[in-house]
């Protein structure tokens, strides 16, 4: 019986103590735990907040990434900084754009029109395309039309985040007779991915014809 109950005493730490020494006991083995949980709710949030920093430091430096643009031929500073272009790239864009959109014949306006719808962005692609064919519709009747669109020099280029707003004077020709036209010519545009994307195309104001 000795041997058993020695036994016994060995097995459970709590026989022979009293009662509270078992609540006491319980109560400090709960608050342990719970330091644990705490401990570990801290660790959780504090990865979380670094996660997030770190996140943001991404997304930071991929919006200031700058991308480089140098067509063959060109100079200049020419760069689209995160959704920024530089205005150097902004006046290569906007020459390039009055070329091809605003000086053809009937030789060479289907190529043009191709060369300018590559810059389109999908959203604006099908209204751009209709109204880049129904000029290609009026050359088809009038083969000797052809127009010439020139940045006029004693206006300024003004430029937003979203728009080109170019000073521009047209020269019309067909069947030998010639005109001429002041206006503006609206271009839309957004950066996305440190791309150039054309989202516009309008004339405005050529009303007035010049002589």
């Amino acid at each position: 019986m000795g041997i058993l109950s020695h036994k016994r005493a060995a097995e459970d730490p709590l026989l022979g103590k009293p009662a509270s020494f078992g609540i006491h006991r319980y109560l400090q083995g709960s608050a342990n735990l719970f330091e644990e949980n705490r401990l570990l709710k801290v660790a959780v949030a504090g990865m979380f907040g670094v996660t997030l920093v770190l996140g943001a430091v991404i997304y930071t430096t991929n919006q200031n990434a700058r991308t480089v643009v140098v067509p063959f031929g060109a100079s200049g500073d020419l760069y689209v900084s995160g959704s920024k272009p530089s205005e150097a790239y902004l006046v290569a864009m906007t020459r390039n754009i009055v070329a091809l959109s605003g000086t053809w014949s009937a030789y060479s306006a289907d190529r043009q029109f191709q060369e300018l719808l590559g810059l389109v962005h999908p959203s604006a692609y099908g209204a751009m395309r209709d109204s880049l064919n129904g000029v290609l519709d009026e050359l088809a009747d009038n083969p000797t039309l052809s127009i010439a669109t020139y940045i006029r020099g004693d206006q300024p280029v003004r430029w937003t985040p979203h728009e080109i707003l170019v000073p521009v004077e047209k020269v019309r020709v067909i069947g030998g007779v010639i005109r001429k036209f002041r206006g503006i010519l609206r271009i839309g545009y957004r950066i996305e991915n440190g791309r150039f994307w054309l989202t516009r195309l309008s004339e405005e104001q050529f009303d007035a014809e010049t002589r």
